[in-house]
């Protein structure tokens, strides 16, 4: 959630700077507003992958590319991934439906 918000302090920063250069927007803006259909997925449970995830959001649209974030050691689930939509309305009802809900996984 907290990812959200501070995306969406950055899209409004954006829109009050519009008529701003860009090298004055903020570099994470500049890759939000490019990636429109990439969301951040976090608090997720230590058994989820890469599959799951995907599963998880393929009811709301074509995900391109699923990916849960794994430590470089011990190859753990950090709780944390990215969904990638084909398009940005599937990824926008994807947040508005799944924001705060929690993901169970079958075993």
């Amino acid at each position: 959630m907290e990812a959200f918000n501070k995306l969406g302090s950055l899209l409004r920063h954006s829109a009050l700077t519009a008529g701003a250069p860009t090298s004055s927007s903020p570099a994470l803006f500049n890759a939000a507003r490019l990636m429109p259909t990439k969301l951040f997925v976090g608090g997720l449970s230590w058994g989820t992958n890469d599959q799951s995830l995907r599963e998880a959001f393929s009811s709301f649209g074509e995900v391109t590319e699923s990916r849960v974030i794994t430590d470089r050691e011990t190859g753990r689930s950090r709780g944390f991934g990215f969904v990638n939509f084909s398009n940005s309305d599937d990824a926008k009802e994807a947040v508005t439906k799944i924001d705060c809900q929690v993901l169970l996984r079958n075993e």
